[in-house]
């Protein structure tokens, strides 16, 4: 694989946007190839992933219908945090997305930690992704007797494949795999008020508010459930920052980003919350469980031929969607990051597609390590990645938050200029953001077991980021020198 543009070449960067005086060598040699249609259902896809079709299931038999509440709280923060970072592209587009702006605002520590919290959000999720989708092709006969970590490993390598040849191919398969999810999703809630409305009974229950009542109310088990649960909702919105990053691959972003940005609330709202809430009155929260998708489950014990198949097909193809946003964002992040001196080298080569690879590659790498996790404990591998995934995910929308009240500080001394796109209410929309961020780590702490763990394991993550970043410094601060010179 030839290299296109690698991280040693002298680059041309991409102009600045108008109100902004910074250029990032990042955002040089991308094509164009990104169309409305294709940001439009990145969005959708960003907010319709494996924490909804998958997480759900374990998640509403351990809160039960309260999970709704759960998953509207946390779309409305999501929301915030995807308008945040609409307004930072409108007033700079940029593939290094945070992390730029980071650099911008922070200096470059800031860029090297959120760079690297993103990766390892992303690094984490794609075990969480192949881990999903061995678990989906499990529910076939034809695969039942398929080691987990192998089928794990084919779906590393299928979509690892398609993301390495061009950003026109990634968009065609966000394009069709959002349509599908949407498709699919739309399906079963047309479904479920059907079901509902004709009081047709589904597994011998009758769906509708008895089914919510007769099963201990909207909390059966407390209200703690619903608030310890709040980390894994929180990764269900994971990729809702991806069409941000995608927005430097598009022509005409200021066109583009705000109507994607504006429908991620009335989505959520759509495909979230009312899913679950159609799920609690089809059949008792204790008729799922964290091993099945509930949609699947539905389907399942309605009985209807083939129809607990197709959705399964649906939601593995919602696990191949997330792992291909995550090896594309990845990608790009890294390269900014690389030619900044924050990354190894090799994560700034492209190739002729256009395509940072070696990020791409890097990402990759680390999926081949969640196979090996699948190998030793396939039945624990889901909900430990899906932790330490929550933290990276907290950790990045903490920095884009971050970013956006600095952003908002600038404009108020006249250094920058906002677009006509912001984020309404701020700085406080930030500063309750980044409190209710907060809110779920010491959540994550005080539920015990493996979130305990991982927000124990912080000091190491925080220990790991200063020890990179003094092993980098010089070589930041020579590529920093090199371009004031230039």
């Amino acid at each position: 694989m030839s290299d296109r543009i690698t991280a040693a070449d002298t680059l041309v960067a991409a102009p600045p946007a108008a109100g902004s005086s910074h250029v990032d060598a990042g955002d040089a040699g991308y094509s164009k190839d990104l169309k409305s249609r294709h940001i439009n259902m990145i969005a959708i896809g960003g907010a319709i992933g494996t924490g909804l079709f998958l997480g759900a299931g374990g998640r509403l038999a351990g809160a039960g219908p309260s999970l709704a509440i759960a998953y509207a709280v946390c779309g409305v923060f999501a929301f915030f945090v995807v308008r945040a970072l609409g307004e930072l592209v409108l007033y700079r587009p940029s593939s290094g997305a945070f992390v730029s702006y980071a650099r911008e605002f922070m200096g470059e520590k800031g860029a090297f930690a959120a760079g690297w919290l993103y990766f390892l959000n992303w690094a984490t999720t794609a075990v969480a992704d192949i881990t999903a989708a061995a678990t989906y092709a499990h529910f076939w006969g034809m695969f039942s007797d398929i080691p987990q970590w192998i089928l794990a490993l084919i779906a590393l390598a299928v979509v690892l494949t398609a993301n390495l040849i061009s950003v026109k191919y990634f968009g065609e398969m966000e394009f069709w795999f959002a349509i599908i999810k949407v498709g699919a999703l739309v399906a079963f809630m047309l479904i479920g008020i059907f079901l509902v409305v004709t009081q047709h009974p589904v597994d011998g229950h009758t769906p509708g508010f008895s089914t919510i009542t007769d099963s201990g109310g909207i909390f059966p088990v407390g209200m703690l459930p619903m608030l310890l649960v709040i980390q894994g909702v929180v990764f269900a919105y994971a990729s809702v920052e991806l069409c941000g990053v995608a927005a430097g691959e598009t022509e005409s972003p200021e066109k583009i980003m705000p109507k994607a940005i504006n429908s991620i609330m009335w989505r959520v709202g759509l495909f979230y919350v009312g899913s679950v809430v159609l799920l609690a009155l089809l059949l008792p929260y204790t008729s799922y469980s964290g091993d099945q998708s509930p949609f699947v489950t539905v389907m399942d014990k309605l009985g209807i031929p083939g129809a607990a198949g197709v959705m399964n097909l649906v939601v593995l193809t919602a696990a191949l969607s997330s792992l291909n946003s995550g090896l594309y964002s990845t990608g790009r992040i890294l390269r900014s990051m690389a030619l900044s001196g924050s990354a190894p080298k090799f994560t700034g080569r492209m190739n002729k597609g256009q395509v940072p690879y070696g990020g791409i590659l890097l990402t990759a790498g680390f999926g081949v390590l969640g196979v090996g996790l699948n190998y030793v404990m396939p039945g624990e591998a889901f909900e430990i990645v899906l932790n330490f995934a929550s933290i990276g995910i907290l950790g990045t929308w903490g920095m884009i938050m971050l970013c956006s009240l600095l952003f908002w500080h600038r404009s108020r001394d006249g250094r920058v200029t906002r677009p006509s796109y912001q984020l309404p209410w701020a700085p406080y929309t930030q500063i309750v953001t980044l409190a209710f961020l907060a809110t779920v780590v010491f959540l994550m702490w005080w539920g015990g077991g493996v979130g305990r763990t991982t927000v124990m394991c912080l000091p190491l993550i925080a220990a790991a980021l200063v020890g990179g970043w003094f092993a980098v410094r010089r070589r930041v601060n020579d590529l920093a020198q090199e371009r004031e010179n230039a």
